[in-house]
């Protein structure tokens, strides 16, 4: 090879999901013994049948196949912004919204459109890990907020102002937290917020899990207030609320100025975000609101067997925070790796998980369990082979 890459970009490590997927490349598992995945958060179960006779009439139709608007269908727009506005007892447009190819890709060009080369951005840690690798192969520095496991990975607001400097851009929430399933509380939202408008930063939530939150009161108030286009970007995904991982089509609700420069960085992108994808993310929000609730059910019932398996008197491992799709487990092996027991989970017990330290410094004691992907009756299973590999 006689060109040079970027060196921003090879300074990253490869993805978290693929490397763990490579621990079990070409093995066999036993019958009595199946693997159990609980690695990459996927929906455990297929798009509605509905959606998807629907969709099969709509790909033969030619305008489907054709670019739509750089911010995305209006009618789709149109849709989200009624199902924001109610959903969060607010005041949403259709022009502050933006529909993008998932939403790792809505991070990617908010962040892009926020920050340069050499600012910051304040992360909690455990971060989602593709936000901690955008920002380096941007030049951006992740300036990291310590991990609150005794508030059940809730990050404080005293914290994160204390760590605010002339080049801070913006500060990142994800909630329903990835990886610690944490929710977090309406005010503690607010108060970041308050402290982002104080400092003239963006504050920026990744709401992907906000359908499976566990109450049906709205996640926070910051779309209800008159100015929070000044100050909030939310980004938002389609794939799990409608299992429409592969179809890549997510959201960025967000105020005018910050909007019309996310536009060019898209058109230069990907143009648009996959049309077919956006007539399923339409139909899901016009039709599936049964079956949404359902699924949001199934979610919640799944989180409960974990929570009642942990009961368990002769299991070490310890429960830190669990909700949507996730849990973050503390194990039990004092001085060892999160790798090296994740890496032992998956080698003696067909237990596939996530070690702590993909999701940052400090780590290192965490599993991330994405529990989403077991049926209920799963679960014991799940929490008896953690209790095997205690011997």
């Amino acid at each position: 090879m006689v060109y040079r890459l970027n060196s921003a970009v090879g300074a990253v490590a490869p993805p978290p999901i693929a490397e763990a997927a490579g621990w079990v490349a070409g093995r066999a598992f036993p019958a009595d013994k199946p693997l159990l995945d609980v690695a990459q958060a996927v929906p455990s179960y297929p798009p509605a049948a509905t959606l998807t006779a629907h969709l099969a009439e709509r790909a033969v139709a030619p305008d489907t196949a054709t670019y739509t608007d750089i911010d995305g269908l209006p009618v789709l727009r149109t849709a989200l912004a009624a199902h924001m506005s109610g959903d969060y007892d607010g005041r949403v447009t259709a022009d502050q919204v933006m529909i993008t190819a998932g939403c790792n890709q809505a991070f990617c060009l908010a962040i892009m459109a926020l920050a340069s080369p050499g600012d910051e951005v304040l992360l909690p840690v455990p971060y989602y890990f593709n936000h901690e690798m955008w920002l380096r192969m941007q030049g951006i520095k992740a300036v990291f907020l310590p991990f609150a496991a005794a508030a059940g990975g809730v990050p404080d607001v005293a914290a994160a102002e204390a760590l605010i400097t002339t080049r801070t851009r913006a500060i990142v929430l994800v909630t329903p937290n990835n990886p610690t399933g944490a929710v977090y509380p309406a005010e503690v939202i607010a108060a970041f917020h308050d402290l982002a408008r104080a400092r003239g930063l963006a504050l920026v939530v990744d709401e992907t899990y906000k359908d499976f939150r566990p109450e049906a009161a709205p996640p926070h108030g910051l779309f209800a207030t008159d100015d929070w286009p000044e100050t909030f970007v939310q980004l938002y995904s389609f794939s799990k609320v409608f299992s429409l991982t592969g179809y890549r089509v997510g959201s960025i609700i967000c105020g005018p100025a910050l909007k019309a420069e996310i536009g060019k960085i898209m058109d230069c992108v990907a143009i648009c975000a996959p049309h077919i994808g956006q007539l399923a993310a339409l139909y899901g929000l016009r039709e599936l609101r049964d079956w949404c609730a359902e699924k949001r059910g199934l979610m919640q019932t799944r989180g409960e067997a974990l929570r009642a398996a942990f009961q368990r008197n002769d299991l070490t491992y310890e429960l830190v925070s669990c909700g949507a799709y996730f849990a973050y487990l503390r194990h039990p092996f004092a001085g060892v790796g999160a790798s090296d027991v994740a890496r032992q989970l998956v080698d003696e017990q067909n237990l596939l998980c996530l070690p702590g330290s993909m999701f940052g410094p400090g780590q290192d004691d965490y599993l991330r369990v994405a529990f989403a992907n077991l049926a209920a009756e799963q679960v014991p299973e799940l929490v008896r082979r953690l209790c095997d590999s205690q011997a």
